[in-house]
């Protein structure tokens, strides 16, 4: 019998085989790129590194650092201790204003059990208590500044410093969109003004310009010049930027990504024109609705219209919708330095009915199981005083939590301390939060990577693990 070599074997009918193989054990590898770009449709849908269980994400960022003792994580501890100072088993946490040498602050606010997984929850959220059972508090979580924007690009980008992308920008990148008539990545910030870390929480950075948030503003036309002059009619304008595009493509350098972005933002700015104005409309929902996001209250109405506006995105397939809450002055943030009370009853009044409304209004769509909800926040508060019934910043320990998108509903993953000042059990890092996000959407972290100045950057740098605990 003869033997077949190498090349005899590749010509048999079964050498196509060994090609695929090869090809899948790359792919695992991360040698070949399943997901290539084609530079003429940069936000073009590509696929998962592995079967997704969401789709889309709605990331609200509560700007200030909300305090984890007066809303999710309860430490009667602190009763116990009010008015005395820290144990020195704790040391002196150094925040931004305070030393770690004032006494401990009780929280004045009720705690009860809600749904029928029993999660803790304040009163200051009566609203966001009948979603228990779809929340997972991540209540371990922990960063590495005490410093309001830097502790946001880490939270944003994974970095404490400017200029890396942020976290919609990879997901973009990695997933491209499902709707090429609007943009893949939007960001609504709250009136008032931006928060601290600024645009570059949205940035794209270093990857290319159309992976940048979009960002939407307050009013009838979110998104501006939308519109074009009255005296240019679709078919000339539509002429015009063929006529640019041509001139743009000419001997176009491949390896100018720059340019063929700004090309591809030409393009879908027209597209833009006829399918956002249907997007941002919300004079077609049913007053039923209008009421449950709190359209027509005045202390609601802003978040709320930001929430349902969320909503009718990632219905009509953007990918990453990020929403503030807080931001310009400080009585606008949840910087509770002064008083945590009346901050905190301030903002929550704000962000309560719209956050409930939105989950709520996910899963009657049917559209909660594919889209992954995320409320975040740079850090949080300690449990000692700042000038008496205030909060210094905490990043040694806080919580945040997920809904949706294969998330375990109704479980609450780590702890803190007695007295919520570290996170002692299964600690989530930044890092880990990010690969656990990118986890659900289907992307592997250590594989979601950019070249970039002789290195292969990614969202998580060199750590990060996904907590299975989160997994449905």
């Amino acid at each position: 019998m003869n033997s077949l070599n190498r090349r005899d074997f590749l010509r048999h009918p079964m050498g196509p085989c060994g090609t695929l193989a090869l090809s899948w054990l790359l792919t695992q590898d991360g040698f070949a790129d399943t997901t290539a770009r084609d530079p003429k449709r940069p936000l073009a849908p590509r696929m998962p590194h592995h079967k997704p269980r969401a789709k889309s994400v709605i990331f609200m960022f509560m700007t200030g650092g909300p305090s984890q003792m007066d809303l999710f994580d309860p430490k009667p501890e602190l009763a116990r201790l009010n008015g005395q100072p820290l144990p020195p088993s704790f040391g002196k946490p150094i925040s931004q204003f305070t030393k770690g040498d004032t006494a401990i602050l009780a929280s004045t606010r009720k705690f009860k059990k809600h749904g029928k997984s029993g999660m803790w929850m304040s009163d200051l959220l009566p609203n966001l208590a009948t979603c228990a059972d779809d929340l997972c508090y991540l209540n371990s979580c922990f960063c590495t500044s005490t410093v309001h924007a830097p502790a946001m690009y880490e939270l944003h980008s994974g970095r404490t410093l400017m200029g890396y992308p942020s976290l919609g920008s990879w997901v973009t990148y990695g997933l491209g969109t499902s709707n090429e008539n609007l943009p893949a990545y939007c960001v609504m910030i709250q009136p008032e003004g931006t928060p601290e870390g600024g645009a570059p929480c949205w940035s794209n950075a270093f990857l290319p310009s159309v992976y940048q948030g979009t960002l939407l503003r307050k009013g009838k036309n979110p998104i501006l010049h939308l519109k074009p002059p009255a005296d240019v009619s679709p078919e000339r304008q539509k002429s015009t930027l063929d006529f640019l595009k041509t001139l743009n493509e000419k001997d176009l350098d491949p390896s100018r990504s720059d340019l063929a972005a700004r090309i591809a933002s030409y393009e879908l700015a027209f597209r833009m024109q006829s399918h956002a104005p249907e997007a941002v409309d919300l004079a077609k929902e049913t007053q039923v609705t209008r009421d449950n996001y709190g359209l027509e209250d005045k202390k609601t109405a802003d978040f709320g219209t930001r929430c349902l506006l969320a909503r009718r995105l990632v219905e009509r397939g953007v990918r990453f919708v990020q929403i503030y809450s807080g931001g310009g002055p400080l009585i606008t943030q949840w910087d509770a330095h002064d008083d945590v009370n009346s901050n905190h009853e301030r903002m929550c009044g704000h962000v309560d009915k719209p956050i409930a409304a939105l989950l709520k209004d996910l899963k009657h769509r049917g559209l909660l199981d594919s889209t992954l909800v995320v409320w975040a926040s740079e850090f949080g508060r300690l449990p000692n005083t700042q000038g008496g019934y205030g909060r210094d910043h905490n990043p040694h320990g806080f919580t945040m939590w997920m809904a949706g998108g294969g998330v375990r509903g109704g479980a609450a993953i780590g702890q803190t301390d007695e007295l919520g000042l570290h996170a002692i059990d299964k600690r989530i890092s930044v890092n880990d939060f990010h690969a656990t996000l990118l986890h659900l959407l289907g992307l592997d972290h250590e594989k979601l990577i950019y070249p970039h100045g002789g290195r292969d950057e990614r969202l998580t740098d060199v750590s990060g693990r996904v907590v299975e605990e989160v997994l449905a």
